[in-house]
């Protein structure tokens, strides 16, 4: 098979065919992500002197693997699972073999907790892009989502979030913040990221301090 040079046209095709596998997505993690960690990329990318063709196509294509992990409550590995599903979806699309690699690459290493590190400069990208997407303001919001997706509390922070487990009601987005978005800006790969990061963790912890005040009557 001849490969094809990752123009608009085979991107427009593979976004096409990414959003496929969001038909039956939870809003936390729905096409708009996607849509944002896709903006973000670009953005990054651009100041940090990325292939931005082999960036679209991994930031369209990194969460395809979702709603294997969702439906298995965690058990499946959505980076895994979405590498997987992009390496055939860019075959039968005729992308270059070099070029599917380096896509690939991207989306097995873009997940918070994995032990597989971004080595590319596209791969550290996506990598910002997506735990960007996942603090400030638009953060918040999701963790909200995602908690009443589950079922969770409003606000939990006088529980021991130790004895606490993920998909359950005691799941907040105040858990979320203190097992994991708290920690975003010190795992960011580049310059940009580290910027963006920055501004957004500081929103997040004035959110939470006044939310907990709030719920206590104390404002």
């Amino acid at each position: 098979m001849t490969a094809i040079a990752p123009s608009d046209s085979l991107f427009r095709a593979v976004k096409k065919d990414a959003r496929k596998f969001f038909k039956t997505a939870r809003s936390s993690h729905a096409w708009d992500h996607t849509e944002r960690v896709l903006r973000l990329s670009l953005c990054i990318g651009a100041k940090e002197g990325a292939d931005l063709g082999v960036l679209k196509i991994a930031a369209v294509l990194h969460d395809i693997g979702r709603a294997e992990e969702d439906g298995s409550h965690g058990r499946v590995c959505h980076s895994e699972a979405g590498a997987k599903h992009a390496r055939t979806l860019l075959e039968r699309r005729g992308l270059a073999a070099e070029t599917i690699t380096r896509v690939v690459h991207c989306i097995q290493t873009h997940r918070y907790r994995k032990s597989a590190v971004p080595e590319t400069l596209e791969a550290k990208i996506l990598f910002d892009a997506d735990k960007l997407d996942s603090i400030g303001a638009v953060g918040v919001g999701r963790a909200f989502l995602f908690a009443g997706e589950v079922g969770a509390r409003l606000h939990n922070k006088g529980t021991d979030l130790a004895r606490t487990e993920p998909y359950t009601k005691d799941d907040t987005a105040y858990r979320e913040f203190i097992v994991k978005l708290r920690h975003i800006r010190e795992k960011m790969h580049t310059k940009e990221g580290r910027r963006i990061a920055e501004e957004r963790h500081k929103f997040m912890v004035a959110f939470f301090d006044r939310l907990d005040k709030e719920t206590h009557g104390r404002l």
